[in-house]
Order: C-alpha cells, then sequence, then structure tokens
C-alpha cells in the first residue's frame, strides 16, 4: 500500500487505513453514550435506535412510512415495533383520517429518555456539521451512504458465493 500524499489530501490507501481504524473507535464511543436509566434492561439494538430515531425527530407514523424511512420491509418494522411496544416505549394509535390504519409513536413516558439517549449523537454531528459548508455536509453525507451501499454488495457477493 502506497502512503504518499496527495496534494489535497490523504492517497486513497492512507484514506482506506485511517478510516478502517476510525470506525471501530467511532462505533465504541458511541454504544458508551449513557443509557437513561428508564432505557436499561430494553435490550434495544442498533435497528431500535434508528427506529426511534425517526420517531423523535420526525414524529408519530404509520409502519409502511417508517419501513420506508428505514428502507426496510414493513414485516421488519413491524416486529420490532411489537418488541418495542410489549414495554410499553411504542404505541399504536388509530389514524384518525383511516381507522384501518396504525400510528406508531413514543409512548410518553419513553419521550424525555429516548430524547436524551438520542441527544448525545446528535450533539456531536450538530458540533460537525456546523463547521462544514453545505457542499461539505453534502459530501460526507454521500460518502456514508456510498460506503453503506458498498458494503452491501460486498455482502451480498459472499452471500451469492456460498
Amino acid at each position: 500500500m502506497s502512503m504518499e500524499k496527495e496534494a489535497d489530501g490523504p492517497a486513497v490507501d492512507e484514506a482506506v487505513r485511517t478510516l478502517l481504524l476510525l470506525m471501530p473507535r467511532l462505533v465504541g464511543r458511541a454504544k458508551r453514550l449513557p443509557i437513561p436509566a428508564a432505557l436499561q434492561g430494553l435490550e434495544l439494538a442498533p435497528r431500535h435506535l434508528a427506529l426511534l430515531a425517526h420517531l423523535e425527530y420526525d414524529g408519530p407514523t404509520s409502519v409502511n412510512e417508517l419501513a420506508a424511512r428505514l428502507e426496510v420491509a414493513p414485516t421488519t418494522v413491524s416486529l420490532m415495533v411489537s418488541e418495542l411496544s410489549r414495554p410499553g416505549v411504542l404505541q399504536r394509535t388509530t389514524d384518525p383520517a383511516d381507522r384501518r390504519r396504525r400510528i406508531i409513536a413514543i409512548a410518553p413516558a419513553y419521550t424525555a429518555p429516548i430524547s436524551e439517549w438520542l441527544s448525545g449523537s446528535a450533539s456531536a454531528w450538530e458540533s460537525v456539521m456546523r463547521e462544514l459548508d453545505p457542499a461539505g455536509r453534502a459530501t460526507v453525507i454521500g460518502a456514508l451512504r456510498a460506503f453503506e451501499a458498498a458494503l452491501e454488495q460486498v455482502s451480498e457477493r459472499h452471500r451469492n458465493a456460498k
């Protein structure tokens, strides 16, 4: 691997090495953010965090809308909603505009603890994003989305090779 610097920044090999070392530290630090007492013992996984973040920032919505935002199947979201409804973290209500449709929301007793939990990552991202111009923010978001897509392609190739 060549570690030579390019004119405007690190060479590709150096950037990859840096990111491979950095990503586990980022995940580790995020996992060490304190979980509010009200949420401890609920066995929350990253998939739950993403679902809760959408409900926190975008408000109550349907399973289908959550599935579209999370880019997963509605059955996956239904399962997560059931997992979080049992201990009372989420509540389902009937949509007044369409009585067949259920609206998913964070239960009032869990609104503050979830907001507190999400605020650690949100405030860290906010401080980073404030330092960037809109083009820089778009580059960061685009790079992370492209990385996610590339990881999915690698995973799919491995699955197909088996």
